[in-house]
């Protein structure tokens, strides 16, 4: 299966667009709130960046979905690139003139927010076209070890670049996404959407990921309690451990230590997926992350070393990713190829509603209880997921599910039509789409006319939303 994705030239491309666009995000995302406290001093205007951001993806998450699904996703992907790269070029020619006002920069983050929940959809329905069912896991694999060595790298080279002049990590994300852009560009695979009529951005269209999600019981249950209540309770964790290992921000060393190892964590697991093969072990690997960051949160109240702190936090982070990949895997297999995008987003509007307010949390505990019982509250919420994680019945694939995971990666795919796709995670389980970003037999590749091939596989397509947990067909109204 490597072999096949070594000589698949569109994944390649996609990888390497999604390389340079990500780690230009990355570098700007330390230099923008920089540039604000450069330039105001304040940093209530440099915390407005993050709010602005996260507000931008949660309102346009749900409709950049629909517009994945509407619009050949290749050209929506070029369009996202170039409109991202004129934004940037706005703010390199501000920063390099000595005139950078609030709102401009502000802009420029809520752009960027708005683009990249457009752009994100579009990507996973591209790389269904690209990649073959069977290499599906080790794409996906391949596309998170990408993004988290690009989170280790980015701000750190971003931090250094503007140490050297405020203007060149904007300079370095610009020239990132006209490579990115150039490798798009070069993608032969077409995605096209079914046609339908009707308004774009009706309620029905705008639910219609969230209801296909709601039907499965297997995957509203991961994702409300793995993915929502984990992402919750370990933005908390991970903001206490930042918090009390630094000294209350009096030393950087021990912060700085949590911090680099949870992306080493998320790195390792993404290295290690394609070795375990996560996809077949889902539910147990869910279990075992849950259970294992209840202990780590209780041996973090108790033992007060940083590099302790920093190996469970990796650890954690290791398995959350190893998990978010084989659930993944999952989600593409029963997955509708005309719901691709909706869908994406859907699960990522879930996984990301109140991942912002897990820090919030753990800074009101903190400062109303101290350390020690702040770890203990945010263990017994993790002991909560756990527990159903654990025990619910609807927390396991039934067979229906089982049998549609199992049969994409064999070849035949029930529940994806023409499109076959991959995500990334940053957290316990956080679906996204590709930020950037042939092959061999089997795959749904484009044909000569440029349009997108189908092989056997797909000719028999059953459509997934009308599996539900227990293996019986879900009643469909027309």
């Amino acid at each position: 299966m490597a072999a096949t994705l070594r000589t698949n030239r569109d994944f390649r491309l996609l990888w390497m667009s999604g390389l340079f666009a990500v780690l230009g995000t990355q570098m700007t995302a330390l230099a923008l709130p920089l540039l604000v406290l450069r330039e105001t001093g304040s940093a209530v205007q440099a915390g407005a960046i993050s709010t602005v951001s996260v507000t931008a993806v949660l309102i346009t998450m749900l409709p950049g979905g629909v517009m994945a699904d509407r619009v050949e996703r290749r050209r929506l992907m070029r369009v996202c690139d170039l409109g991202s790269f004129c934004v940037v070029g706005a703010l390199v020619v501000a920063v390099w003139t000595g005139h950078v006002p609030l709102p401009l920069v502000l802009l420029v983050a809520g752009a960027g927010a708005v683009i990249g929940s457009l752009y994100g959809p579009a990507a996973f329905g591209l790389m269904r076209s690209v990649v073959p069912p069977e290499d599906m896991g080790t794409a996906t694999a391949r596309l998170q070890a990408r993004t988290a060595t690009a989170r280790l790298v980015g701000p750190m080279v971003g931090g250094a670049l503007f140490g050297l002049h405020p203007v060149l990590p904007f300079l370095a994300e610009a020239i990132g996404l006209l490579l990115s852009t150039i490798c798009v560009a070069l993608v032969r695979t077409r995605s096209r959407s079914e046609t339908r009529a009707g308004s774009a951005f009706s309620k029905a269209e705008l639910t219609a990921g969230l209801s296909f999600l709601w039907r499965l019981p297997y995957l509203r249950t991961v994702l409300l309690v793995f993915g929502l209540g984990m992402n919750f309770a370990f933005g908390a964790l991970t903001f206490t451990a930042l918090t009390v290992f630094s000294g209350g921000g009096r030393s950087g060393l021990g912060g700085g230590t949590v911090v680099t190892f949870i992306s080493v964590g998320a790195l390792t697991g993404a290295l290690l997926a394609p070795r375990l093969r996560p996809e077949r072990h889902t539910w147990a690997l869910i279990a075992a992350t849950c259970w294992f960051c209840v202990a780590s949160a209780l041996a973090m109240a108790w033992v007060r070393v940083p590099l302790f702190a920093g190996l469970l936090c990796a650890a954690c982070m290791c398995l959350s990713t190893v998990a978010s990949i084989g659930f993944l895997s999952t989600l593409l297999a029963v997955t509708p190829g005309d719901r691709v995008g909706r869908v994406q987003s859907a699960a990522g509007f879930l996984s990301s509603l109140v991942q912002p307010f897990g820090p919030l949390a753990g800074g009101a505990l903190l400062t109303a209880f101290g350390g020690r019982a702040t770890f203990g509250a945010i263990a017994a919420v993790l002991a909560v997921s756990a527990a159903v994680v654990t025990f619910a019945p609807s927390a396991r694939p039934g067979p229906a599910v089982v049998a549609a995971a199992t049969s994409s990666r064999s070849g035949a795919s029930p529940g994806a039509a023409e499109s076959s796709g991959a995500t990334e995670s940053s957290g316990p389980v956080k679906p996204s789409a590709p930020t950037g970003p042939s092959g061999s037999a089997g795959s749904s590749g484009p044909a000569e006319d440029g349009s997108p091939a189908r092989s056997a596989p797909y000719e028999e397509e059953a459509r997934a939303d009308a599996i539900v947990g227990d293996g019986t067909p879900a009643n469909r109204t027309p």
